[in-house]
């Protein structure tokens, strides 16, 4: 969750977790453009909006859009999440995704309380 998708958070973020050598790979949104700018990486785009999917048989957002749809998917069964409480729901899909099918009670204590 981001409060601003622009420059100083956007580019605050990715810098705490891109390597320096990293290829930047995003929608055409003019942030992505301006923070590999800033952080000298290299970037590839791809218009989404414009229908392009895929460039160079490469370079694609398909992961995250995936990723999106089904956490949308997912969250749908509550009905709505109170935005004060999404940051938990979310934390609970990035724990359901890393464990990949192999979430125990175990597991999920582990997580809650460490």
């Amino acid at each position: 969750m981001l409060p601003k998708v622009d420059l100083p958070t956007v580019g605050c973020l990715l810098a705490q977790v891109l390597a320096p050598d990293a290829l930047l790979c995003s929608d055409g949104a003019g942030v992505y453009r301006a923070t590999a700018r800033q952080f000298e990486l290299a970037h590839e785009s791809v218009n989404v909006t414009a229908g392009q999917y895929v460039r160079q048989q490469v370079f694609h957002v398909q992961h995250v859009n995936a990723y999106d749809s089904r956490l949308k998917q997912w969250i749908r069964r509550f009905n709505g999440v109170a935005t004060h409480y999404l940051p938990n729901y979310l934390g609970w899909r990035r724990l359901i995704e890393r464990c990949a099918g192999k979430l125990t009670p175990e597991i999920l204590l582990r997580h809650a309380i460490g």
